[in-house]
């Protein structure tokens, strides 16, 4: 499946999905039919892989999902997406999560007008984010945001174009987040 790191679409002819629809290897592997665990591990690690979580921090928020009342998936990926840098990311100011995770970790995002460079950062209801950058640095957002524009801002979010701010309307629900994610098979996993 295609997760997309490097770039939002893979529409070259480099991308290896479009040149071959085999297993890699010398003779293509057949792929053998997985077992229940295997697909809840694939699907785990996919939303790990995803929104670049280690192993002891996804854990952690799955332990933190199941103390608070609702549907422990959806809780899940409520608070993954509200990690500081996919909320850089979601708003377009930067091409990939993991370039937002390098702008937070280098302290050039602001919440509500102070310095945060942790990228596991949980935002908020009503927080404004701001970035503190150089011309450059401006110049690069801007190009970013000009090259995604046929994206769609999530509606838990507001951004601001002409002052480079966005801010956190509501919390994010399950019908926000359209990544393909099947989260029932993670809390599976996890209550075993």
């Amino acid at each position: 499946m295609k997760l997309f790191f490097k770039s939002q679409r893979c529409v070259s002819e480099k991308c290896a999905f479009g040149r071959r629809s085999f297993a890699p290897g010398q003779h293509g592997k057949a792929r053998v039919k997985l077992s229940d665990y295997g697909l809840q591990l694939r699907e785990k690690q996919k939303v790990k892989k995803v929104y670049g979580v280690l192993e002891r921090q996804f854990r952690l928020y799955f332990q933190r999902a199941t103390r608070i009342k609702g549907v422990t998936g959806h809780i899940l990926l409520s608070m993954l997406e509200r990690r500081l840098d996919n909320v850089v990311f979601r708003l377009r100011m930067s091409p990939t999560r993991q370039q937002a995770r390098q702008m937070v970790c280098h302290g050039r995002v602001c919440v509500n007008g102070k310095k945060v460079d942790i990228p596991s950062y949980q935002v908020g209801l009503n927080a404004r984010i701001n970035l503190k950058l150089d011309e450059a640095g401006i110049k690069k957002v801007r190009e970013c945001l000009e090259a995604s524009k046929d994206q769609s801002i999530p509606p838990w979010l507001n951004l601001n174009e002409t002052d480079l701010t966005g801010s956190v309307v509501k919390l994010p629900q399950r019908d926000d987040i359209q990544l393909p994610i099947k989260e029932q098979l993670i809390v599976e996993l996890y209550s075993k």
